[in-house]
């Protein structure tokens, strides 16, 4: 998958999504960002380089609960991979 698009997003329903994980990958130099998506028992993985991730990151900030602080906690410190729970439905 190189882009994420509304069709992929129709995959992802709102209603079922019920984990939102991010965390990062370090990639020696750098560090990606990337989150898991639980629909069902399906677990969908994005990273912060596919076309579409702010499409992707504005349709998870619609679930109710949804952790907006995820950037920070996952962010710093660099090089560590910070796993953080944006959303669990219970």
């Amino acid at each position: 998958m190189s882009v994420i698009d509304g069709n992929l997003l129709a995959q992802l329903p709102l209603s079922e999504i019920a984990k939102v994980t991010f965390y990062k990958r370090d990639e020696l130099t750098t560090d990606l960002i990337c989150v898991d998506v639980l629909v069902g028992e399906q677990v969908w993985t994005f990273h912060e380089e596919l076309g579409g991730w702010d499409a992707l990151i504005g349709h998870l900030e619609r679930l109710p609960t949804f952790d907006d602080g995820w950037f920070a906690a996952v962010s710093q410190p660099a090089f560590v991979a910070n796993v953080t729970v944006a959303f669990s439905r219970r």
